[in-house]
Parts: structure tokens; C-alpha cells; sequence
């Protein structure tokens, strides 16, 4: 081969290294742009879900943003925020106050046991009770039951006093109450399968509308407060007051958890 033909063929291989190499250099740079673009595409992504996810986050929970709803109360109410319910006759000069909480198993057991009871001295003018829900376990177990569960007493004494009863004794009953652990009021078709099996709820649309709505979640946490702010040293439930002092069982310390146990209380009480 001559030094000519040596020469033009190192030359023609140079420019095809260059050529190549410069193929390279801009399929490279093509991809660092890619992956750039990418990565920014990818951040702004991640930016995105936690953005969404911290004002998620931040949205006040459905019994958070009912404080701020406009008041509605059920009838058969009355006193501040009207979350004062008196149950039984007006001629009864005594009013027994009564601190429970729905999900509460103690309140079921002792309504189980003792409503009854409650229920024939109400009717004969013995006493009133003056009814006061409270929803701390809530708090103390997590859940909604309580609040959404006293919200339905709320739409079941909006329609009658009596309603209102017979709902409270089938929410309390064997059947109907769940563990405290399992917050199954929190599910409104439950609360109204359950009002099914009282004969003024039975199939009352308006009722189960008010259920379904919410109509009586704000009056709910009002009533609550009832619980949370008494004077009385009450903490727990079930608990029952009258002329200011707490009615207590054979222990001394605890609410009556018999009917024996009710009727010495409640016959000590009215004696003064």
C-alpha cells in the first residue's frame, strides 16, 4: 500500500470515529435530558401526593367540621343549646340525672338489668331522669359510635319521648350492643336495622333521613358537653345523680348494678 493510500484510509477511520463519537455524545446528552426531565417529572410527582396528602391531612374529619354546622334540635328539648332531656312525669318532684355513654358496655348491662325498673317508676311520677349522653370512650377506644349513635337518639326524640326510650333500651339490649371495642354504630345502617325493632321507628323515612344526614350531629357534641363539663365529679358512665350527690351501689363507689341495689339508693336519696 502506498503512503498515499495509508494516509487517506487513517483519515477516512478518524472521521468515522468523529462522526460516531458525536452520534454518541448526542444520544448521551439525549438521555441525561430524559433522566433530568424525568427526575423533575418524578419530584414534582412525590411534591404532588404529599401536598395532596398533607392538605387531606389537614381537612377537619367529618365530627370536626360538624362543630361548625348551624344548631338543629331535636324536639322534645330544652334549656342551653337545648340539651336538656326530661324523661317521665310532670308531677315527679325529683329528677334523677343520668350520664351515659352508648357504646358503653357497663350502661348496657345496667340497662339490661335496671331499665325496666327505671322505666315503671318514670311512668308512676317516682322520679324523672334527666337524660345527659356522653362519648368519651370515642376518644378512649377511637371511633365515631358514640357521637353518631347519640346523633340517632337525637333524630328518635324528634319524634316522640317514648320513641326515644324504646330506641335507647334496643340500642342497650343483648342483641343490638356491641363490644365497646367494636364500633359498629359508627355505620348508620346498623343504627337504623336497629330502629327497625321499635314500632314508632319502624320504617319512619324521616327518621332514617335525619340518621342518614346528620341532622343532629352538632346537637350530639353539644349534649356531650354536658358530660365533659359537669360539676359533679362525674368521669365515667353509667352514673346518676340526684340533689347534687352521686347514686352509688353496695361498693359505695360505683353506679347501683341491681335493681335491689337501685331501689336503696334511689328510696336513700328521695328520704334526703
Amino acid at each position: 500500500m502506498s503512503k498515499r493510500n495509508s494516509q487517506q484510509a487513517k483519515s477516512a477511520a478518524r472521521e468515522r470515529l468523529r462522526i460516531e463519537r458525536e452520534r454518541q455524545a448526542k444520544k448521551d446528552k439525549a438521555k441525561r435530558t430524559a433522566v433530568v426531565a424525568g427526575s423533575i417529572v418524578g419530584v414534582l410527582a412525590i411534591a404532588g401526593v404529599v401536598s395532596y396528602l398533607v392538605v387531606q391531612g389537614n381537612k377537619p374529619s367529618h365530627w370536626e367540621a360538624a362543630k361548625e354546622d348551624a344548631l338543629v334540635a331535636p324536639k322534645n328539648t330544652s334549656g342551653k343549646n337545648n340539651t336538656t332531656v326530661i324523661l317521665g312525669e310532670d308531677s315527679a318532684k325529683k329528677t334523677i340525672i343520668a350520664y351515659e355513654d352508648s357504646r358503653c358496655p357497663v350502661c348496657a348491662a345496667f340497662e339490661q338489668a335496671v331499665g325496666p325498673t327505671i322505666k315503671k317508676d318514670m311512668d308512676a311520677g317516682k322520679y324523672k331522669i334527666q337524660f345527659v349522653g356522653a362519648t368519651f370512650l370515642d376518644n378512649n377506644l377511637q371511633g365515631e359510635g358514640s357521637k353518631n349513635a347519640l346523633s340517632a337518639l337525637g333524630a328518635a326524640l324528634n319524634v316522640s319521648k317514648d320513641a326515644f326510650w324504646d330506641y335507647k333500651e334496643a340500642l342497650y339490649s343483648t342483641k343490638w350492643h356491641p363490644e365497646e371495642t367494636t364500633d359498629k354504630f359508627k355505620d348508620d345502617a346498623y343504627l337504623i336495622k336497629i330502629a327497625n325493632t321499635v314500632p314508632e321507628l319502624k320504617n319512619d323515612k324521616a327518621f332514617q333521613k335525619d340518621v342518614k344526614d346528620g341532622t343532629f350531629d352538632r346537637w350530639a357534641l353539644e349534649m356531650s358537653k354536658q358530660f365533659d363539663d359537669n360539676k359533679y365529679g362525674v368521669q365515667g358512665t353509667p352514673s346518676f345523680v340526684l340533689d347534687g350527690k352521686k347514686l352509688t351501689g353496695s361498693d359505695g363507689d360505683n353506679a347501683p348494678g341491681s335493681v335491689d341495689e337501685w331501689n336503696t339508693a334511689v328510696d336513700k336519696a328521695l328520704k334526703g
